[in-house]
């Protein structure tokens, strides 16, 4: 196993940071830019973490270590970010992502005792039971898969614009299934 919770929270820590120097200031071009029908631009993927930082990370790893018999997570609406209509500025939005995951580190900090808690376990509506530590895990990992999609859609943007170069740059290649 590799998780470790001080290296968890030191990415936990930093995507705010990363998405807030990565985005702020840039043209709506690269803001608003996807990979096509149904994805997500750099704004909707902050919504998202928003949502998540609002209704899914600490809730479960608060269920998980309650005394409550029944630990079932509620169901989580990962596109629930595309029913906000409001229109708030880029930077309003990464103020309050950082905002929020400060507190849920916070939360992570005094709730979870690495030493006694990672193995306790919930029941995911899906996946059946997910022990703590994979919860944790997971919201690292999730972090660092959108970072990676919002540099992927960037790059995408410039696919066509790179001429025969696109031999050399494996983020704008079409991988096939495996």
């Amino acid at each position: 196993m590799n998780f470790n919770m001080k290296d968890a929270i030191e990415v936990l820590e930093r995507t705010p940071q990363t998405l807030t120097y990565f985005l702020t200031g840039l043209s709506d071009g690269w803001l608003h830019c996807n990979e096509g029908e149904e994805t997500w631009n750099a704004i909707e993927v902050v919504e998202h973490l928003i949502e998540g930082e609002k209704n899914n990370w600490i809730q479960r790893l608060e269920l998980i270590i309650s005394d409550d018999s029944h630990k079932t997570f509620p169901p989580y609406d990962r596109f629930a970010h595309l029913n906000n209509n409001t229109e708030v500025a880029l930077e309003q939005q990464l103020q309050e992502f950082n905002t929020l995951r400060s507190q849920n580190i916070s939360k992570l900090k005094s709730l979870i005792d690495p030493e006694k808690r990672l193995e306790l376990s919930g029941t995911h509506p899906v996946f059946g039971s997910v022990k703590l530590r994979e919860v944790i895990s997971t919201w690292v990992a999730h972090d660092l898969t959108h970072i990676a999609q919002i540099v992927r859609v960037m790059a995408k943007r410039y696919t066509k614009d790179v001429g025969p170069w696109i031999e050399y740059l494996s983020i704008l290649k079409k991988r096939e299934p495996k």
